[in-house]
């Protein structure tokens, strides 16, 4: 599987961003996709998951009620759409795909996007 991430940008503290996460190779309609970040000098953590039907999501706690994880499996495509976001929530933005539930485990996943930065000014 390759994936294509893209949607960061610059914004402001309270601003929205939708990124996406392309894919192409394998059936991405059997894979769990997820959504992890790495902020400058801190290593890099889950931030939420999507299981391959979409019926099942789970989201770090960091998360919770701003995010909101979504696929389109006709799209190939796996969404984060971002909102109230806050200054701690710079960071590069990498999406992932894998085979097991354990959303939050960076070692279940096996495809590995380039990132897409996300900038939230003050």
């Amino acid at each position: 599987v390759q994936l294509q991430a893209s949607g960061g940008g610059l914004v402001q503290t309270g601003g929205s961003l939708r990124l996406s996460c392309a894919a192409s190779g394998r059936r991405f309609s059997r894979v769990v996709m997820g959504w992890f970040r790495q902020a400058p000098g801190k290593e890099r953590e889950f931030v939420a998951g999507i299981s391959w039907s979409g019926l099942s999501t789970y989201y770090a706690d960091s998360a919770k009620g701003r995010f909101t994880i979504s696929r389109d499996n006709a799209k190939d495509t796996v969404y984060l759409e971002m909102n109230g976001l806050k200054p701690e929530d710079t960071a590069v933005y990498y999406c992932a795909a894998g085979t097991s539930i354990n959303y939050d485990q960076q070692n279940q996943y096996n495809y590995w996007g380039q990132g897409t930065q996300v900038t939230v000014s003050s």
